[in-house]
């Protein structure tokens, strides 16, 4: 059998058809089917030689769709201008404007962790894996050197901070109302002041409630879809 020469354009292309197929399908409403029907003569054995499964091609996506927002992310954890905390607080807002809250909330994957849980479980490895390690505990290390952020273990602080940031305080997997998002915020940053750092709303707010109605928004569009 032939060797494929160039597979980055064919991971490139799967990607591409997903990607539009979950803005005018919804996520869920999309299958590993749809998505080789519309690659053009790629065959299933084509995507499962890249992908195993649907799950892992969103996560590719929103790798390929974050590169800038890692490139914004780096440059704040190394910046030597700031303390840890205004860092820390710098990279929640980079975070929350960046293309994944915006892509997930156009195709509006279903809040059930159950039905989803392959999704929730590679959030959940990424913030071991990724998030906390690569970025945010080098930002706390440095909070604690100079005494912006008061820990005596910045690993779990880091860990915690971002679990509770990107699966319970976001509205991914837990959709809200605005009073319940407003409340769910306000207390996120109070328990960040009760473990050592004071953060702020600044920047935040208003991308998680544009989030919330989009989300919404595009659930009803899909559901009306699938039902008809």
């Amino acid at each position: 059998m032939a060797r494929n020469k160039h597979p980055e354009e064919t991971v490139a292309k799967i990607l591409d058809v997903a990607l539009e197929l979950f803005f005018t399908k919804g996520y869920d409403n999309t299958s590993i089917q749809d998505i080789i029907d519309n690659l053009g003569g790629l065959t299933k054995g084509a995507v499962y030689h890249h992908f195993r499964s649907k799950d892992e091609i969103l996560s590719a996506a929103l790798d390929r769709e974050n590169q800038n927002l890692y490139r914004e992310l780096k440059l704040i954890r190394d910046d030597g201008r700031m303390t840890g905390a205004e860092k820390l607080q710098a990279l929640f807002r980079a975070s929350v404007n960046g293309p994944q809250l915006e892509i997930w909330s156009h195709i509006a994957p279903s809040t059930d962790p159950v039905k989803n849980s392959r999704l929730l479980g590679l959030q959940y490895r990424s913030v071991f894996e990724e998030t906390a390690p690569c970025y945010v505990r080098p930002i706390v290390e440095q909070g604690v050197r100079d005494g912006s952020i008061k820990t005596d273990h910045p690993k779990e602080f880091s860990e915690v901070l971002v679990l509770l940031a990107n699966l319970w305080a976001s509205p991914m997997f837990r959709m809200t109302t605005p009073e319940e998002l407003q409340t769910r915020i306000s207390y996120y940053l109070e328990i960040a002041r009760v473990l050592g750092v004071e953060l702020a709303t600044d920047g935040i707010e208003e991308p998680l409630e544009r989030y919330r109605n989009t989300f919404n928004e595009n659930t009803e569009i899909f559901e009306s879809e699938d039902a008809s």
